[in-house]
């Protein structure tokens, strides 16, 4: 058998990644209170059956997972202190720390690692994740083996962060429904750096040390204080004041020229590519209306200007995309056909497609929907932008969310400003969207445009199936180039993402998985 380090590092050095970062220039301190923003109330603090940022941030705290990963993409150990593949790729051997405990006492086993995975294939909504591991052997307290049909090269990333939290079988395994268990909120048993104290929803989560976690000397803090604040405005003066030590995911382009500012502050950006979320403009391509035709939709993208919308809208805190994979991943292709604004070929190419426009200059009439504040200013710009090539939109808000995920998960609509994250590898995050097996009524953020092309489904069981990196870069170049012709949806823009930090704050973290990673190595200076 063979690391399975081997795979990851050719996967970092073909993608000309950073290097592992360096050790850290201030010497840690222990103890103090981190006050942290939530943007949203966590539904409840068990990663293993949610998705999400809101339970994903405490659950990183809460829960352990096989592997960690810096900001160069590289694995680190973590509950697993070394793993192997076999040389046919069809197992994963994990050799676990032998001096875990959960935060009842209870040792962390291979048993535990078993159980875990089996719960997020039955409960995660990221089927992709682990749906070629056939079963986890134990042969030992502390091996684990996972068993798998096919080479899974996402495997890694799927096992770290908030998307494979490590939970008890002693508690989770009582026949309970794990996505209404009642230990997912307040009695919450957890694995990881910090134990739970309260949770009040609307309110706050408060987390405390834990005192038996398995890495000596960690986590630096002695208590975290996460603070739900859905508001951005309240957020940045919290920020401002030093009311708050941190703040993530934060994207308001206002905001953050505003907090750049403050010499009190940093305001980072390293971190979340693994998140890596896009906005982009969908298209219903299995309506019956104008947008089904791609000679339309390749029109409306060179009537959006990308330009205005990066340095306007988004004030200079956001960069191009011009495909549905994050600029940020290994896989990412920017060597794709592009749209740039060019208004007299966007008439004319409607006009030869026998899309005329009537007396008063309209061609036909088109709605945009969005779901969310954040993603209100891009769903107006729409209106002026398409007005110009005869396209009368209307702009469609939602009420709440779950009106508008309702209304688009069930193709009611034209078009939609949506905002998906790829997770880490595609085949966790990407392949959702465009797989002809994925359209699925009801379910939002699967492939809600109707999309389907049998190449795309080809190349995407192709670059699923292999751990060769350099075969996965060239079928992955392929299926960014056919989407970029045949735009199911039109890329505009990643959310500009940012961690904001008091200066305070000793090693803010910078993972891939920014504030969704553990913070047991964050410490305040003073």
């Amino acid at each position: 058998m063979r690391r399975l380090l081997t795979f990851t590092t050719a996967l970092t050095l073909a993608a000309g990644m950073a290097a592992p970062f360096a050790a850290r220039a201030d010497e840690p301190k222990q103890g103090g209170t981190l006050v942290m923003a939530l943007q949203q109330t966590p539904r409840h603090l068990n990663p293993a059956v949610q998705s999400g940022t809101a339970t994903g941030q405490p659950g990183a705290q809460l829960f352990a997972a096989p592997l960690r990963y810096d900001e160069g993409w590289n694995p680190q150990p973590y509950l697993a202190e070394s793993w192997e593949i076999a040389e046919d790729e069809l197992s994963v051997t994990l050799n676990l720390v032998q001096n875990a405990r959960f935060h009842d006492g209870e040792p962390i086993t291979s048993e535990d690692v078993a159980f875990s995975i089996e719960t997020v294939k039955a409960n995660h909504p990221f089927k992709s994740m682990f749906s070629p591991v056939e079963s986890v052997e134990t042969p030992d307290e502390h091996t684990a083996i996972l068993r798998l049909s096919k080479p899974h090269p996402a495997l890694m990333l799927a096992m770290s962060s908030q998307l494979l939290s490590i939970i008890p079988k002693h508690i989770y395994g009582d026949g309970q429904d794990p996505k209404a268990h009642p230990r997912n909120g307040e009695d919450v048993v957890g694995s990881g750096p910090f134990k739970l104290v309260e949770y009040k929803k609307g309110e706050h989560v408060i987390l405390e040390r834990n005192d038996d976690y398995f890495i000596e000397g960690r986590p630096y803090l002695d208590r975290i204080v996460m603070r739900i604040m859905g508001d951005d405005a309240t957020r940045a003066i919290a920020l401002e004041s030093g009311e708050l030590h941190l703040s993530g995911f934060e994207q308001d382009p206002r905001n953050l020229v505003r907090l750049k500012k403050n010499e009190d502050l940093t305001v980072s950006d390293i971190g979340y590519g693994a998140i890596g979320p896009i906005n982009w403009l969908a298209f219903n391509t299995g309506s019956d209306g104008p947008v089904s035709d791609p000679v339309v939709r390749r029109a409306i993208a060179h009537a959006v200007d990308t330009d205005f919308m990066l340095k306007a809208l988004m004030r200079g805190t956001a960069k191009p995309a011009l495909t549905g994979i994050h600029p940020d991943s290994p896989f990412y292709n920017a060597d794709v056909e592009s749209y740039p604004l060019d208004i007299d070929k966007a008439n004319a190419m409607l006009d030869e497609a026998g899309y005329e426009r009537g007396a008063d200059g309209t061609r036909f009439a088109l709605t945009v929907d969005y779901g969310w504040p954040t993603v209100k200013p891009p769903a107006e710009y729409m209106k002026p932008a398409l007005r110009k090539i005869g396209i009368d939109v209307t702009v469609r808000a939602s009420p709440d969310f779950p009106t508008w995920a309702k209304r688009i998960s069930n193709h009611e609509f034209d078009m939609t400003i949506d905002n998906v994250f790829n997770w880490g590898d595609p085949v966790i995050g990407v392949h959702r969207t465009y797989s002809s097996d994925n359209i699925k009524p009801g379910v939002i953020w699967s492939n809600t445009q109707q999309y389907s092309n049998a190449r795309i489904d080809e190349l995407m069981e192709l670059a699923g199936s292999t751990n060769d990196i350099e075969k996965r870069k060239e079928y992955y170049a392929e299926f960014q180039q056919i989407l970029a012709d045949e735009l199911p949806l039109y890329p505009l823009f990643p959310s500009p993402y940012h961690t904001v930090s008091n200066a305070k704050v000793g090693n803010a973290p910078d993972s891939i998985w920014g504030t969704s990673h553990p913070l047991d190595q964050v410490y305040l200076k003073d």
